[in-house]
């Protein structure tokens, strides 16, 4: 591209050039992630797009539309670290831990400690984590980081954070919001915390390590009410009372095949959007299962319902608050009362709610000092002294230990921590609507199907923002979630 502002030929054929890019990235993601690629080779994808990354497209892309200049930054900043998201899951996907005589795969033992019924040996399999975290994946974390941050003032940018500012990211707005959600859940969280770890593990908050988080949200008791033999069909009899008949979508695809080498952490891979959207989940077992794929049927949903005919960066870019809140959307049926009453035939159905409540709870404070351990990491001078303030950030919101070697591994990058909290204000607002125009059971109804594809055909075009005050006239606010979440405690 020239010097001058990009023309109306130059920007589409940018935009289909970067259509080509994100489907060859995310089929070469799928194919990993999903067990069924032993490596994970970014590298020659960017490779292929070169012009795509170059320092002086991200630079001419400055007078394009807002989401098209920050997919070249990305692009620029990305293709400068992807040997080291290559590294990184080639060491993901290599490395072993053997605990108490068993060999474990690195991405499972996560998987291990939540179903460990064992403390002693899950602070095993914790040790052995972190210890091939920190020795193993950090310093290639660490080479990344620093990269970025030397690359970012080529894109005359201070730092990542005020680069993020400059894309119209609303951090500092946000932040000031998720402190006020932490000191208003802060009594909130250390009653209802403790009295779940009680319950469930016999140890109060105080007491509780890393190695109790996974278990207690794991909640192995629970997987009876939860069967995996009715998890796909209870998703489908959902969607088919919304007008959505999973089996005939074409462009949709389901992989829910335990995999050694599958990433634990369920995704959606949406390849071609809307022709081929991938939903992938690891089964674990129980509520977690339940909640993941519906999780990830948001998406998916979303995904294949966007108009084919909208310009790339509002089927594949935008505000990603817009996606995650249809994935929180779906996902928090598992635990309402309204559903569990037409869908499983359970007897502690309040229980539920109240545990739905607690694990929201955790995570919205989890995430919002995310947020603020992020806003203060990327302007940090001295990269390796955030260990102990990641610790430090996360340990007072959570009240519990927390693993100062996650400080890189625990950074989403485009400050994704962002879509997250404001999808959940998002959904909290949105639901609250479904249920004052057509009932507790909208999920039920027809018009709510309708409705849905309608905003799911707008891609993510509108923001979060935008389509909240279109449908409902409200403006998006994080106080929403502690209404829903006092709302069954």
């Amino acid at each position: 591209m020239s010097a001058a502002p990009p023309t109306t030929f130059e920007l589409d054929r940018f935009r289909d050039e970067a259509d080509s890019f994100i489907h060859d990235l995310d089929e070469e993601y799928y194919l990993h992630f999903a067990g069924l690629k032993e490596t994970l080779d970014v590298e020659e994808v960017y490779e292929r797009y070169e012009d795509l990354t170059r320092l002086e497209t991200a630079q001419t892309l400055r007078a394009a539309p807002t989401e098209l200049w920050r997919f070249a930054c990305e692009g620029y900043l990305g293709n400068l670290t992807r040997e080291h998201q290559a590294r990184v899951a080639k060491a993901e996907a290599e490395l072993e831990a053997t605990v108490d005589g068993e060999t474990i795969p690195y991405r499972m033992l996560r998987v291990a400690m939540s179903n460990e019924p064992d403390r002693d040996k899950r602070q095993r399999l914790e040790e052995a984590r972190v210890r091939l975290l920190d020795e193993n994946l950090n310093p290639i974390y660490l080479e990344a980081v620093e990269i970025d941050r030397e690359a970012v003032r080529e894109l005359d940018a201070p730092n990542y954070y005020e680069l993020y500012k400059r894309f119209g990211f609303r951090l500092d707005e946000v932040a000031d919001e998720c402190r006020e959600v932490l000191d208003e859940t802060e009594g909130l969280w250390e009653r209802e915390g403790d009295k779940l770890f009680r319950s469930r593990l016999g140890i109060g908050l105080d007491d509780a390590r890393p190695w109790d988080v996974v278990r207690l949200f794991r909640a192995p008791e629970l997987d009876e009410l939860y069967p995996n033999d009715q998890m796909v069909p209870a998703l489908e009899r959902t969607l088919n009372d919304l007008g959505i008949d999973l089996r005939t979508q074409e462009n949709v695809h389901l992989d829910i095949d335990p995999r050694p080498s599958k990433s634990p952490r369920a995704f959606c891979a949406p390849i071609d959007v809307p022709g081929k959207v991938m939903l992938v989940i690891q089964p674990i077992g129980g509520k977690d299962d339940w909640e993941a794929l519906f999780h990830e049927a948001g998406h998916t949903e979303h995904y294949a319902n966007t108009n084919a005919d909208l310009v790339m960066e509002a089927r594949r870019l935008g505000d990603m608050a817009v996606t995650e809140g249809w994935a929180m959307l779906m996902q928090h049926l598992v635990t309402e009362p309204a559903w569990l009453n037409r869908r499983l035939d359970v007897p502690r159905m309040d229980e539920l709610a109240r545990d739905g409540s607690i694990s929201l709870l955790y995570f919205v404070r989890r995430y919002s000092a995310k947020l603020l351990y992020e806003i203060e990491f990327f302007q940090a001078e001295d990269v390796p002294s955030m260990r102990s303030r990641y610790a430090e950030i996360l340990g007072d919101a959570l009240k519990l230990t927390v693993n100062p070697e996650s400080y890189l591994d625990d950074i989403d990058g485009s400050f994704y921590v962002t879509g997250y909290l404001r999808s959940w204000a998002f959904e909290a607002q949105l639901r609250e609507f479904l249920r004052s125009e057509l009932g507790n059971d909208w999920f039920a109804k027809r018009d709510a199907g309708d409705l849905l594809r309608e905003l799911w055909s707008l891609g993510q075009g509108p923001t979060a923002d935008e389509l909240l005050r279109d449908v409902t006239g409200a403006k998006l606010e994080m106080a929403s979630v502690v209404e829903r979440i006092r709302e069954n405690l």
